[in-house]
């Protein structure tokens, strides 16, 4: 009798244990949970359907309602349906990469096949292309759940030299997950916001000049702005060909780098692109915390608050205590960078955009830069209720690509920011990379105004010599984030990523946001300039 007894006891003991093998995992929290986190949960059992159905729970929450930061313009109507099928595909043993099963948000100038592409603007909102942009498809192919669409500055910051970063008359009006009063800088706003705010692992920026790295920094993340020729612009509502480009934006540098590594890739319709292959590479598998050990980097010293240099020599220490060697270098003097990257950005904006208008789908009536100018005029209650169109109509002007005054611009430019300036710093100081704050802080939002930019800014010379700029952040300053940007020549994200992933996990800086509806500062706005 006891040995049945004990029989039935020890069966009854192996269903019990494999009713608990049999139940799912729990999904883990999403909110901070890294793009690497996510993959690791995956790996061991969460489905892609649960992590996503936790992520659109978290925008309705967070982004709908709550601080209400309004940084997700659309949810993809098919993202539960991809997670299924890269569920079944992981079930079946087919494992894409790390980021199989991820969902990740794409700003709203880079096309998708399922959503309107509206560049943030009412002229675009049958913008239906059944298109994805190659960098779309890229990250498709590596398992990446495509979860929606940001916000971002309207024309990504390009109509108006009046503008407000991060509002958009598709979207509204983005607000800092640090501070809802402040700005999430722009273009990329709405990517910034909404990683910071844990609303997807990760996000997809885009950057003419500081439209990845700003939103980055002051939102809390890591941002990298690629090498021009990395990553594809096809079917990315573009503004400038010399100087566009999309990079990833993530709550790590480890983040960053595995989400660019997807991004990579020669284009046959992006020229630029077409030793992009050569460089396709896992830029998270080389990450050591000992990568800045007997490396000499250039200390950039501009115009700043006196907090922000506080928190800026408090990083610096950080660099020398994992091993760096600090070198203070003297910018050069770059008369006339500003003046000629302008015109370049008016007469490719001209010729770019009504390129790519050309392709849109016969819903679309704005055909041409001129029938932008022209629909804005004729909705502006809606479209210009808070600011102009005067750089567009500048741009509109422009002779074209083949006037020699845009030609000698760019090469000015280009001249001036590369070799006269990113390459002569290193060269002459004797540096392998460059170090500055990414930008200042955080200004107010101000509908009347406009933005308040404040120096520093570090974005200008990479944007225009087409160099990597990586942004890491470097702590909070006055309740608000500031960002720690590395710098270096062509083809140098290796590097940097290195650089900045000791100097992240040497001083661990990054404070999650508070979703505080303002921060205390002494003497107001003028304290965060």
């Amino acid at each position: 009798m006891r040995r049945v007894q004990g029989g039935m006891l020890g069966l009854a003991l192996l269903a019990l244990a494999t009713t608990a093998r049999a139940e799912p995992p729990q999904t883990p929290p999403v909110e901070e949970l890294s793009l690497s986190d996510a993959a690791t949960a995956l790996a061991a059992g969460t489905s892609s359907e649960a992590l996503t159905r936790a992520y659109l729970a978290r925008i309705e929450a967070i982004d709908r309602k709550g601080p209400t930061l309004r940084s997700v313009v659309a949810v993809n109507p098919e993202a539960l349906a991809q997670a299924r099928a890269l569920d079944a595909e992981r079930r079946a043993g087919r494992i894409r990469g790390p980021l199989h099963g991820v969902p990740v948000l794409i700003k709203d100038n880079i096309e998708t096949r399922e959503l309107p592409t509206t560049a943030g603007s009412l002229a675009l909102k049958d913008n239906r292309t059944g298109r994805d942009a190659p960098v779309v498809a890229r990250l498709r192919a590596a398992g990446a759940v495509i979860l929606g669409k940001t916000n971002l500055s309207e024309w990504a910051n390009i109509r108006s030299s009046g503008s407000i970063s991060g509002w958009s008359a598709v979207g509204g009006l983005v607000r800092n997950p640090y501070a809802l009063d402040r700005t999430a800088c722009g273009s990329s706003s709405g990517s910034g916001a909404a990683a910071a705010a844990s609303l997807a692992a990760a996000a997809v920026g885009t950057e003419t000049d500081g439209s990845v790295v700003c939103p980055a920094a002051m939102n809390g993340l890591v941002g990298l702005k690629p090498t021009i020729g990395l990553v594809s612009r096809t079917h990315i509502v573009p503004i400038s060909h010399s100087q566009d480009t999309a990079g990833p934006m993530a709550r790590s540098v480890r983040d960053a780098a595995l989400l660019f590594s997807a991004m990579i890739g020669s284009d046959p319709a992006d020229p630029t692109t077409r030793d992009a292959d050569r460089r396709r590479a896992d830029y998270a598998a080389a990450l050591s915390a000992d990568a800045l050990k007997g490396v000499r980097v250039g200390v950039l010293r501009p115009e700043m608050s006196a907090p922000l240099a506080k928190q800026y020599d408090a990083a610096l220490a950080v660099l020398r205590a994992a091993g760096a060697t600090l070198v203070d270098v003297t910018p050069p003097k770059l008369d006339g960078l500003g003046e000629a990257e302008f015109l370049v950005l008016k007469a490719e904006l001209k010729a770019d955009l009504n390129a790519y208008l050309a392709t849109t789908p016969p819903a679309v009536k704005t055909r041409t830069l001129a029938d932008v100018i022209a629909f804005n005029a004729e909705h502006a209650d809606t479209e210009m209720r808070f600011f102009g169109q005067d750089t567009f109509e500048a741009a509109q002007k422009m002779p074209g690509l083949e006037d020699p005054a845009y030609q000698e611009a760019r090469a000015k430019s280009l001249r001036l920011a590369g070799a006269e300036g990113i390459d002569a710093m290193l060269r002459d100081s004797k540096v392998q990379l460059l170090v500055s704050p990414t930008y200042g802080l955080p200004w107010l939002s101000d509908p009347v105004h406009g933005d308040h930019f404040v120096p520093p800014s570090a974005s200008e010379l990479p944007a225009v010599a087409g160099t990597p700029h990586l942004t890491v952040p470097m702590g909070l300053v006055q309740g608000l984030p500031a960002g720690l940007s590395f710098l270096g020549p062509k083809y140098s994200e290796a590097l940097l990523l290195g650089a900045g992933y000791a100097f992240e996990q040497r001083g661990r800086m990054r404070v999650k946001p508070g979703y505080a509806a303002s921060v205390p500062t002494e003497g107001g706005l003028e304290a965060a300039r």
